[in-house]
């Protein structure tokens, strides 16, 4: 992870109880963190510019939101990396494999 303090007490000792090494990666070296790193530039270009202007004081509301952008982006929105397949299509593809 990147050494943020977000949750990381928990978040450490959950993966430790899973058998999992928690690696860190060194300090403002964003480029090291790529995929997480793209995946904020691609809420901010789609989801935040999709909801500007837009006012919810609810918190709710908010969550519902993000679940359906959630959704689009997993189910129905194509993905470049991906050969144009959305994340469960690949997801599938690969499950097919493990069978």
């Amino acid at each position: 992870t990147d050494n943020g303090s977000e949750f990381q007490e928990q978040f450490h000792w959950h993966i430790l109880d899973k058998g999992i090494n928690h690696v860190y990666i060194k300090p403002r070296r964003p480029r090291l963190n790529g995929k997480i790193e793209r995946s904020h530039r691609i809420d901010e270009e789609e989801f935040y510019r999709m909801m500007k202007g837009v006012i919810i004081d609810d918190a709710k509301l908010f969550n519902e939101k993000l679940k359906e952008w959630e959704d689009f982006y997993n189910y129905q929105r194509p993905h470049a990396a991906l050969n144009g397949q959305t994340p469960y299509e690949r997801f599938r593809e690969k499950m097919k494999l493990c069978v």
